[in-house]
């Protein structure tokens, strides 16, 4: 049995070794989704409303409320390898199920199923990350550590974009990149199992008295972090944009295929093939962006004194753009309105490796998976509200009018949920 090696006490600068690349990957090959940059697309052309396009989202999310904390105790008590590759299981099964969907009921089925990977999945990997950062002693490091392995990330989703719009392109199927995205998961998969056995935390035989004290550390530390004063606050403020920005970032792509369609270039293709390229191109330079953005995460925290500012002006910026974006689309200028979701998905990059590093500073160590889950809870509640909201408001006038709507409601909601510069990190 493989045990950890011993922290070092001094912060050193980190090393790109085999793990480093090995954490990379996985990102890369997580995102490759292809179906994700034609989702509303295809729900769309099952002839779903916005309205039932926005419950399949919050039931999502709702899903994953009902299952994130449960799973990451599991994840921090059973070890987190076996957890990630169960819930990249589950994620086969629900592609499988999508594809062969024709109805609402067997999509939410499929939502379900995605949800429950998702479930599985967040805060493990990032808690095996942190603490692998904790064991090298490069803890210093996490928000450009974490930054740059989510690059990668951002990477794979370009790819994911370009194979995607090919596949659209020829086949002029939306579902079958559900069943393309079915290899990449297998390949991460064997990736996940050659990870140090030692990432998997503490325990290595399982028994049931193991797995109840377990359970008892896991509950201790969640309560330790808990008890800090500003921790509430702080995990708003984090998960709010990224709540917002899952309900609202899918809606550029019929703004997309709207100003494909628009526009005499490339006038020989049918609309299938012309709004598959646009796509395609846009989420491949897109993704091209965030994931530099990513990169860069650290170096714009570093040029505030705390996590306050970087975490409240990102905030704004983000808010605002979905604002403008909402107000111009009701003008039928969709151009702008591009560079405003272009705006949002950007602020999403470049605040989340700062917000997941600053909850990382507040958490207590036995519970780092718990509470990095808690955080993805909360984010889904927001999205579980959020994305009905804009459904409804967006069938009766509009996609613009759901996301101005949306985005004012939050913006107005700002001062509630600034951090306080004497009051956080």
């Amino acid at each position: 049995m493989l045990s950890p090696v011993k922290a070092i006490t001094l912060d050193q600068s980190y090393h790109k070794n085999l793990q480093y690349y090995k954490f990379s990957f996985y990102g890369f090959l997580k995102n490759l989704r292809f179906f994700e940059s034609f989702l509303i697309l295809f729900f769309l052309e099952k002839e779903l409303t916005y309205v039932e396009i926005g419950f399949l989202y919050s039931i999502r999310s709702i899903t994953i409320v009902l299952t994130e904390i449960p799973s990451g105790a599991v994840a921090d008590a059973l070890g987190r390898r076996r957890t990630l590759l169960l819930s990249f299981f589950v994620y086969l099964l629900s592609f499988f199920t999508f594809y062969f969907s024709n109805s609402f009921i067997s999509m939410a089925i499929a939502m379900v199923l995605f949800a429950l990977a998702d479930a599985f999945r967040s805060g493990v990997h990032k808690a095996m990350i942190f603490h692998y950062l904790q064991q090298k002693g490069w803890s210093s490091q996490k928000t450009d550590y974490y930054g740059h392995t989510r690059s990668w990330s951002q990477r794979g989703s370009a790819l994911s974009a370009l194979v995607a719009g090919a596949i659209v392109f020829y086949s002029g199927s939306y579902r079958v990149i559900f069943l393309a995205s079915v290899l990449p998961y297998l390949l991460d998969m064997l990736l996940i199992a050659s990870y140090p056995k030692w990432l998997d935390g503490t325990i290595k035989n399982l028994d049931v008295s193991g797995i109840r004290q377990k359970f008892i550390q896991v509950e201790q530390g969640f309560v330790l972090s808990f008890k800090q004063p500003h921790f509430l606050k702080s995990l708003i403020n984090t998960s709010i944009y990224t709540g917002y920005f899952k309900a609202v970032k899918d809606y550029v792509q019929p703004v997309i295929k709207m100003f494909a369609l628009s526009i005499p270039a490339f006038a020989y293709l049918n609309n299938d093939k012309k709004t598959a390229l646009f796509v395609g191109l846009f989420y491949f330079v897109i993704y091209l962006l965030t994931a530099w953005m990513s990169r860069r995460s650290g170096d714009f925290k570093n040029i505030f004194k705390n996590y306050t500012s970087p975490m409240n002006l990102t905030l704004l910026i983000g808010f605002g753009s979905g604002v403008l974006s909402g107000l111009i689309f009701l003008t039928g200028w969709y151009s702008p309105v591009i560079i405003g979701f272009v705006l949002i998905m950007m602020v999403e990059n470049l605040r989340k490796p700062i917000g997941v590093s600053m909850i990382a500073e507040l958490s207590h160590d036995d519970a780092m998976a718990t509470v990095l889950s808690l955080t993805s809870q909360v984010k889904s509640v927001f999205a579980a509200v959020i994305a009905p909201l804009i459904g409804m408001v967006a069938d009766k006038f509009g996609p613009g009018a759901g996301i101005a709507t949306v985005s004012l409601l939050l913006l107005l909601l700002f001062p509630l949920i600034k951090l306080n510069k004497s009051k956080t990190l």
